[in-house]
């Protein structure tokens, strides 16, 4: 490409925040939203058409000269590699379908709501896009601004609770991310904090032990790991529909993306040597996320413990250290974005019409809103790993891959697989089957048309990507070895 794409892809979202806090009074500031998530994900097409997947290293790079003073050297850097491209478009993706999911769900504040969504986008993309650590701590830090507002603002009754706590944890880590990036520039100041140069440098064994303790405390609270998890359930039960999505179909990637492009390539040592501790966390995740769910009475509040036990996985098949398992954690990270997303906005779709999260108070759906039904069916299996649906394949990739590493390892993550299936067969027999709940009569709870136009790509991938999973797998196996190649180095 001749021009930097990368950085309008970035930027573009905030060309229209700046158009909805100019001219989006009333009800414009939906469509402007609307235009601008619909042109940031059009402008994706070149990266698509234009990507070399046998090569590891980045494309589409916009480097400009930053910051110069003495020793420390910073360029302005973004870039694509196998492993953030299909990242950048999942962001894209689901943030025009929180435009699409929030048209009649906020009523108050429309501009401020619409702007944090854009922002939000920026912060994602540029996060995926950055070539550089400085450049993405700029970018996890932004992306707290807008979804604290999207919680504290425009959330649930206890909506002030959950955005404070994710706050006080996301900040915690952020601090010693922090920290730990300028030791980074101390010790390699030659490197500017580049993410290449960096994977090239050797570092004292202690001092990389060091660092992965600092970058582990802001990666672990972004998957969350356990057991500084605990801010998700309260964040997701609060925040409006378009909160939950982002939170889990991207926000929680981030931390994992972090281990992918930082811990691993830059701290090979260290995370051998803290490797049997990650993994045994990892299984805890699953196993205990499992169980929790099943005692969940809230719907939202099961799919954030359901997710807790499905990040798990992802770290499971990132520290198994093999290219199987790591290759279907970044599979599953995406198909995990996809699915989670869809089934927030399944919950947000019927929460609209009864104003409920309760269980409970559900029942016999099916028999007045099919369509709903079907496709909450299709999400619920496909969350579950049904063969044919897209965290099938993921799923088994990690669990083949632990397999490999520890028979343990792999026994335990196949009884979480069997937890799960049985809480998403028994949330959807309760909400779903039998006699319609005599609170639900007289309401029209059958999707219309925008909402089942907003809920069909993430069906529609659900489907393609369990029936073709390489279209994303034929992205990731150069940089993945390339990954492979320098922990197996000595």
């Amino acid at each position: 490409m001749t021009y930097p794409i990368l950085t309008l892809i970035t930027f573009l979202p905030l060309v229209g925040t700046a158009g909805i806090l100019l001219f989006g009074r009333g009800r414009h500031a939906r469509w402007i939203a609307l235009a601008t998530t619909l042109a940031t994900l059009a402008a994706m097409a070149p990266l698509c058409s234009g990507f070399d997947k046998t090569k590891s290293g980045l494309q589409f790079v916009d480097s400009v000269a930053w910051i110069s003073m003495g020793n420390l050297q910073i360029n302005y850097q973004l870039g694509v590699d196998g492993i953030s491209l299909p990242f950048i478009i999942l962001s894209g993706l689901l943030t025009l379908l929180c435009v699409g999911a929030s048209w009649t769900a906020i009523r108050t504040r429309d501009r401020e709501f619409y702007a944090a969504l854009l922002i939000a986008e920026t912060a994602m993309i540029g996060l995926f896009a950055a070539a550089n650590f400085f450049l993405f701590f700029v970018f996890w830090e932004l992306m707290v601004v807008p979804l604290f507002l999207l919680i504290g603002v425009w959330g649930g009754p206890n909506r002030v609770y959950a955005a404070v706590k994710f706050l006080i944890f996301t900040l915690a880590g952020s601090v010693l991310m922090l920290v730990g990036m300028i030791a980074l520039q101390v010790a390699t100041p030659e490197a500017g904090l580049n993410f290449k140069q960096l994977t090239g440098t050797t570092l004292d064994t202690t001092l990389q032990i060091w660092l992965f303790l600092a970058f582990l405390a802001a990666f672990a609270v972004k998957v969350p790991m356990f057991p500084v998890h605990t801010w998700l359930p309260d964040a997701h039960t609060e925040a409006p529909t378009a909160g939950s999505v982002i939170l889990a179909g991207i926000l929680l990637k981030m931390g994992a993306y972090g281990f992918l492009r930082v811990a691993l390539p830059v701290l090979p040592q260290a995370v051998q040597i803290f490797l049997m501790p990650m993994l045994v966390i990892s299984v805890v995740a699953i196993i205990y996320g499992a169980y929790v769910t099943l005692a969940q009475t809230d719907v939202k509040r099961l799919i954030a413990y359901s997710s807790i036990s499905h990040m798990g996985f992802v770290t499971l098949g990132i520290f198994t250290l093999n290219q199987t398992a790591v290759e279907g954690a970044i599979l599953q990270m995406i198909n995990h974005g996809i699915i989670s997303a869809a089934l927030f906005l399944c919950v947000g779709m019927i929460y609209e019409r009864t104003h409920t999260r309760e269980i409970k108070d559900y029942g016999g759906i099916g028999k007045t809103a099919p369509i709903y039904a079907t496709l909450l069916a299709l999400f619920c299996l496909a969350a579950a790993g049904f063969p044919g649906l897209n965290s099938f394949v993921g799923e088994f990739l990690i669990i083949s891959g632990a397999f490999k590493t520890k028979a343990w390892l792999g026994a335990l993550a196949i009884w979480g697989v069997v937890l799960g299936t049985t809480y998403l067969i028994w949330l959807y027999y309760r909400m779903v089957m039998g006699e319609l709940n005599t609170g639900l009569q007289g309401l029209k709870i059958e999707l219309n048309a925008r909402e089942i136009l907003t809920l069909a790509p993430l069906a529609l991938l659900a489907l393609y990507l369990g029936l073709y999973p390489e279209s994303v797998l034929s992205y990731l196996h150069a940089p993945v070895s390339e990954i492979q190649n320098i922990i197996a180095t000595p």
